[in-house]
């Protein structure tokens, strides 16, 4: 039976990437059975973007700096880089077109695309165009991607996660459910592996 991993999480944040990245990696140690859960955490911010060093959300420039040293050394640990977005911006469209991505069973790829186009390459996810061409990297139909983010059953969805979140008490991401104990916070591969490894035990006795 495989373990089942609920996992609240946005785009826009950099240790949801990291976590991600993490259970991407242990997946093939494990029977996991991984349920994706957009939940916007900055709805304020605009799809065009806001200069990072606007965001009183991210602190000062001293303090941004030593949180991407320790972000880009999580990442590193798990086998993969990222680096600081110069703009912050609007989640909506790219959680909307993952919610689409799920019914074909793309989310996988979509999501990696998204968070590398985020992190990696300093696309403005907030733009739907650039979504949905992203949504082409990852083998979907751009058009239909793009029809799905203005549709209102994706926008339903979104709102749905976010009363799930909330009647969990889920308050940051990324949170993860395995079975029903939650996990707050991106953790090392090493910690992660542990935390799955009894969980597996435990859910087999």
């Amino acid at each position: 039976m495989a373990l089942k991993i609920v996992m609240f999480s946005d785009y826009i944040c950099p240790f949801c990437y990291v976590g991600f990245e993490t259970i991407r990696r242990l997946k093939p140690e494990f029977d996991l059975q991984l349920e994706w859960r957009g939940f916007q955490i900055h709805p304020d911010w605009p799809a065009q973007g806001i200069p990072a060093d606007k965001a009183r959300e991210i602190g000062d420039g001293a303090s941004r700096a030593a949180l991407w040293k320790r972000i880009g050394a999580m990442a590193e640990a798990v086998g993969f880089s990222m680096k600081p977005p110069a703009v912050l911006t609007n989640s909506r469209a790219a959680l909307a077109a993952t919610e689409f991505a799920r019914e074909s069973g793309r989310d996988e790829a979509l999501e990696e695309r998204i968070y590398r186009a985020y992190f990696n390459d300093g696309v403005n996810i907030g733009d739907a165009a650039v979504v949905a061409r992203l949504a082409g990297d990852a083998g979907l139909d751009p058009a239909a991607v793009a029809d799905a983010i203005k549709s209102p059953r994706y926008e339903m969805r979104l709102k749905n996660n976010s009363l799930a979140a909330h009647q969990r008490g889920v308050s940051g991401v990324p949170t993860f459910f395995i079975g029903e104990y939650p996990l707050v916070g991106a953790q090392s591969l090493d910690a992660m592996r542990a935390i799955l490894k009894r969980a597996t035990e435990r859910f087999a006795s």
